[in-house]
């Protein structure tokens, strides 16, 4: 007599697989949590690519425009839109860069800098939101893990 074998659970869906997957998970959250800080920043009037080369500026500056896309990986005639519209904010200066006239030196202005302030306390809650459904040591613990994936090395 033959002992029957038992059947196999069924494999999940190539969907189901997609979606247990943490490089698509961590998409996912990522997306989330871009979208929770883009909607805070907003009411600043920033997009977060407009928020990022802000914040670069501030870093940089005074920054040739050309050398600012670069560091961010922004298409110049992106970044030329970006800037005009930080520009017509009063929140970036375009002068004349004292070392190549024919280039523009960017330079965050007081109330860019004072944008950037409240654009930082409105990304720290728009993260507390993000991570409210952890604990504080979970946060803690998922903190110190994406750290550690994100500084390893990438090849292998």
């Amino acid at each position: 007599m033959v002992t029957p074998q038992p059947t196999p659970p069924p494999s999940p869906s190539a969907l189901a697989h997609i979606q247990s997957l943490p490089s698509w998970l961590v998409g996912r959250v990522a997306a989330r949590g871009r979208g929770l800080v883009a909607d805070a920043i907003a009411g600043e009037g920033l997009k977060l690519m407009q928020h990022a080369v802000l914040a670069a500026t501030a870093e940089y500056g005074p920054v040739a425009q050309a050398d600012l896309g670069r560091r961010l990986a922004v298409d110049p005639k992106d970044m030329v839109g970006i800037l005009n519209h930080l520009q017509g904010e009063g929140l970036v200066l375009r002068t004349p860069d004292p070392s190549d006239r024919r280039k523009n030196a960017v330079t965050v202005t007081p109330e860019g800098e004072a944008v950037l302030a409240r654009c930082a306390t409105l990304a720290e809650t728009a993260n507390e939101r993000l991570l409210a459904p952890l604990t504080a040591d979970e946060q803690g613990v998922l903190m110190a893990l994406l750290r550690r994936i994100h500084e390893a090395p990438t090849s292998f």
